[in-house]
């Protein structure tokens, strides 16, 4: 049985998308080197795939109150700004960081 969970665990990180700003650290790596653990079981291999599947998000709706706090509505759009340009290599200026531009 534990064969057959590492076999899945393993599929399961091949599967797994890379991380391109952390290239030495992927968590595929861990979970490949998990598939091998003595004591694996079904359950930790069910919650890998419901996190490669998002089916956590998909059962859970976050309230727009969350994703848009009053004190600053624009940061996680910002945020996901930030991270798609910095996957381009675009980076911003020191005066926008230094003056709190956006």
């Amino acid at each position: 049985m534990a064969t057959k969970l590492g076999q899945q665990l393993r599929r399961l990180a091949t599967e797994w998308p890379s991380d391109p700003l952390r290239p030495t650290l992927q968590l595929k790596t861990l979970l490949a080197s998990l598939a091998d653990h003595p004591r694996l079981t079904q359950s930790a291999v069910q919650a890998v795939r419901a996190l490669q599947q998002n089916a956590f998000a998909k059962r859970l709706s976050v309230p727009e109150k969350i994703l848009k706090p009053a004190s600053m509505p624009q940061h996680y759009a910002r945020l996901a700004e930030g991270y798609e340009k910095s996957l381009k290599g675009i980076g911003r200026p020191w005066w926008k960081i230094f003056f709190g531009v956006w």
